[in-house]
């Protein structure tokens, strides 16, 4: 797999920024004026459980001041209760657009305000961030948050087509020696939760197969800044079904082939979007570092059934269920099956006790960068392809 060539073709692709305003109309148009973009599957809150807090102990009085960026359609800079948490001050908030900015600062409960990401990464009583932006500025605001010495979580996924991007990243976690650490929804599903604790108490042997899928049919696409979803290719967007391996088990997958159906959607033809995807569903065959295999599906235009969701088969069979670790008071469970919540308590939690958090970012680049090859095969018609591997 030649990498300079993946990463060359998917950024170019996606600088062809002058074409996403004409993209967006072409999509509505196609899919009808009066179309609304339809909601994400899973993405309101879920409702926590009364004794969800019971078991919590604290351990340190300290207060981690936060500063969070991304006030957008889905308002994530608020929904993972950052403000909610005993050990946490949200000090700092921003969104591009001032209106936005307002309400994120609102609803986080919190004074200090900035126009920009850039600006509130300069303000050094910051000690993390959370970055709810759009997706294509995940690794560059990841990386100068970094290099500005704080922890940083990110929403998904961790680099956006390119893997270029990805070795910077790393290289930029490796150098800062600080916590990173990928909201991936999936890892606190409660049954991944459960098969995540098996398998590292050896009940599940090892995985032989494993299906992980994501669903969200989008007939127009979320109205999301400069429109980058339109005609995003579905294994761009690639954690929340590859999760169902990654976040059980923390391996890696080491080569995939995959298959792509051309959509009838209008925003997924090759002329409408500035990716030149034509591709409404891939679903990618991968290879596990434990010698088992993996199917990962993403679909942007299947309408029923939406959803995250995934099964596993292991050498052993499952047993029983265990639950997920208690909350710190106040904190709510929140949306994705009840996972915001308990994403950002570990995030807290590893940061306070300097330990390495779940999704960090060796298990956000296997995610993610499988995902970015498995689009390169599909476009090449199935090719098995190697995916590279990254360490600490």
């Amino acid at each position: 797999m030649n990498k300079q060539t993946v990463s060359e073709t998917t950024r170019r692709t996606f600088l062809q920024t002058a074409g996403l305003a004409a993209a967006w109309g072409l999509a509505r148009e196609a899919a009808g004026a009066e179309a609304k973009a339809p909601a994400i599957p899973g993405l309101a809150a879920q409702p926590t459980d009364p004794q969800a807090a019971k078991g919590w102990q604290p351990f340190s009085d300290r207060k981690l001041r936060v500063g969070i960026a991304g006030y957008g359609v889905c308002q994530m800079g608020a929904a993972f209760s950052f403000q909610h948490h005993p050990n946490v001050e949200v000090a700092a908030v921003t969104d591009l657009l001032p209106d936005r900015c307002a309400a994120l600062a609102k609803a986080c409960r919190c004074a200090k305000t900035y126009p920009s990401c850039e600006e509130m990464l300069k303000d050094d009583r910051l000690e993390a961030v959370f970055l709810a932006t759009d997706a294509p500025s995940h690794a560059r605001l990841c990386i100068a948050a970094l290099e500005r010495g704080k922890h940083v979580a990110s929403a998904v996924p961790a680099v956006f087509g390119s893997l270029e991007d990805a070795d910077r990243l790393l290289a930029a976690v490796k150098q800062s020696g600080k916590t990173y650490m990928m909201f991936e929804t999936s890892y606190f599903h409660p049954h991944v939760h459960s098969w995540r604790e098996q398998y590292r108490a050896g009940a599940l042997g090892k995985l032989v197969y494993t299906e992980g899928e994501y669903y969200h049919y989008m007939p127009v696409p979320i109205d999301s800044y400069k429109g980058w979803r339109v005609g995003l290719p579905p294994q761009w967007y690639p954690t929340h079904s590859n999760a169902y391996y990654v976040g059980v088990t923390g391996g890696r997958f080491t080569e995939v082939s995959c298959l792509g159906m051309p959509s009838i959607l209008g925003h997924l033809q090759p002329a409408n979007n500035p990716y030149r995807n034509a591709f409404g569903t891939e679903v990618a065959l991968l290879r596990t570092s434990e010698g088992g295999m993996a199917r990962m599906a993403v679909s942007w235009d299947t309408p029923s059934n939406e959803g995250e969701m995934g099964r596993i088969r292991g050498q052993k069979a499952t047993a029983g269920t265990i639950a997920r670790p208690p909350l710190p008071p106040a904190v709510q469970a929140g949306g994705h099956g009840g996972s915001h919540g308990y994403l950002m308590s570990e995030f807290v939690d590893a940061i306070l006790r300097n330990r390495r958090p779940l999704a960090d970012v060796t298990e956000a680049l296997a995610m993610t960068v499988a995902g970015i090859v498995a689009h390169q095969s599909a476009l090449k018609g199935g090719e098995l392809l190697k995916i590279p591997q990254y360490v600490l």
